[in-house]
């Protein structure tokens, strides 16, 4: 069966976000040496035993902790694939090494994702907050239909129905259903399906807006506030926010700190606070931009796959960029839905800055392993499995609880939602500000707990990023996507 899965399939490397709950996360083709070639083979069963058989080999050959993999798992006794590789992986997920990380997906849905960020939906990212119950707005995208009909960060959402004579409050829904009953209210991500969402405008007032879903190009760096540069006290400090590892990101990327270079720009904001991840290379050419003091052989990240597979193990040394620039320093804001790949580059960056680098916010989410792709490409189906760690040039890369513990000049923020992303004003950009220009910070995230409630210090509970038990591409990377 091993020699059949190099003959079916393409090789790929990514890292990739946390999903939630019953949900996994996926990512991107990024190639890595060797690539086997794919030759897909037109008659091959499709039936589930074969695609069950598959799974397993790929497990098997590439899952990069071998002695964690479940035995005498029995295929006939489940359904479906995924709840099948659950099951083999439920050791490791014991162990809190692989959170639906292993799983099967689309070739096609996840490549027009990684391409162009293509997909389908309303284009907005959706937080939960308990404590009012009402879906907040934590993003809203251009070309998008929710931010055409007015739909913004800052928006809640109170009620959710099919037409204006069945909206049911979100209280209701989460009281009878829980927060995924929030998600199946939203119905399918489908081009076509119409809501009628009940909001509040940040403003206060009240309306009824139908929207329909339709599909999009989700823009890696917003034209809006993803790249600029703000000015304070006769300081010039860098901001750029990035919304996913995607290859479309690379040119806007370079954009960016092109401008920086050009303005003079050493003390940057990274804003990857809804990151979950996704491409190597484009994290790699990253931390290349953020490296033009950087020599040659200064390692910025390596992948480790199991000592079967070390053939494939990787070194990304600083390559030169013509827009890269030599930061004084930098500030990370990240959340709980901060992962994978933008991790990558948090932790690869550490080794060289030290206390003149800090992570604003909340914790990050913990993924320092990526995942390569097995393609059964008649099947229109893609293995996702987690097979290599990551770490850098301390060999640093033992964050599954998340960077917070390794920076130890963290700092806790707010996400402010009632306020634009890359506003001064807003709480985690004010923080980054501070720490830039040489305040000290109040409260470090490791101290944002019980501990500091006790003090009477305020770090406000970060919402719930809404996941669908059965995420698409797209919502695999982009925790909260709809």
């Amino acid at each position: 069966m091993r020699s059949a899965i190099a003959s079916l399939t393409v090789l790929s490397l990514l890292l990739a976000s946390c999903g939630g709950g019953g949900s996994s996360s996926g990512g991107g083709p990024v190639t890595v040496t060797p690539t086997p070639t794919p030759t897909p083979t037109p008659t091959a069963s499709c039936g589930l035993s074969a695609r069950q058989s598959f799974a397993k080999a790929v497990i098997d050959e590439w899952y990069l902790f071998p002695s964690d993999v479940a035995t005498n798992v029995n295929p006939a006794n489940f359904a479906d694939v995924q709840t099948y590789i659950d099951a083999l992986v439920a050791p490791a997920r014991a162990l809190n090494k692989d959170r639906y990380f292993t799983y099967v997906t689309s070739i096609a849905e996840e490549e027009a994702f990684f391409t162009s960020g293509s997909s389908a939906g309303f284009g907005v990212r959706l937080a939960y907050d308990p404590t009012i119950q009402r879906v907040i707005i934590a993003e809203a995208y251009e070309n998008a239909p929710a931010l055409a009909a007015g739909i913004d960060r800052g928006t809640q959402i109170v009620g959710i129905g099919t037409n204006a004579s069945n909206v049911r409050a979100i209280s209701a829904i989460v009281g009878s259903e829980g927060t995924q009953g929030i998600t199946n209210a939203l119905g399918a991500s489908d081009p076509g399906v119409t809501r009628v969402l009940r909001i509040v405008e940040p403003g206060g007032g009240t309306r009824d807006v139908s929207v329909t879903k339709a599909d999009y190009d989700l823009d890696p760096i917003s034209d809006r506030y993803g790249a600029k540069i703000i000015s304070e006290g006769g300081h010039a400090y860098g901001y750029l926010n990035l919304r996913s590892f995607i290859s479309s990101a690379d040119p806007q990327l370079r954009a960016a700190f092109l401008n920086f270079r050009n303005q003079g720009v050493t003390d940057v904001i990274i804003d990857l606070r809804y990151n979950g991840g996704g491409l190597v290379a484009t994290a790699e050419l990253f931390g290349d931009l953020l490296g033009r003091n950087r020599a040659a052989s200064d390692l910025f990240s390596q992948t480790n796959f199991r000592a079967s597979k070390a053939g494939n193990n990787t070194r990304h040394t600083f390559t030169t960029q013509p827009e890269a620039i030599a930061p004084t320093r930098i500030a990370f804001i990240g959340t709980g839905s901060t992962a994978s790949a933008s991790e990558l580059v948090i932790n690869g960056m550490l080794p060289y800055l030290g206390t003149n680098m800090t992570l604003v916010g909340s914790n990050t989410y913990g993924k320092p392993v990526g995942q390569i792709a097995l393609d059964k490409g008649e099947c229109d189906e893609r293995m996702r499995v987690i097979a290599f760690a990551t770490g850098n040039a301390a060999s640093s890369g033992d964050y599954f609880d998340g960077l917070a513990p390794k920076i130890s000049n963290s700092c806790a923020a707010d996400d402010d939602l009632s306020l634009p992303l890359g506003d001064p004003r807003e709480a985690s950009v004010r923080a980054a500000i501070d720490f830039l220009a040489g305040a000290s910070c109040t409260t470090h995230i490791a101290e944002a707990g019980a501990s500091a409630q006790s003090r009477g210090v305020r770090v406000a509970a970060e919402p719930e990023m809404l996941t669908p038990a059965k995420p698409r591409a797209a919502q695999r990377e982009l925790p909260g996507l709809f």
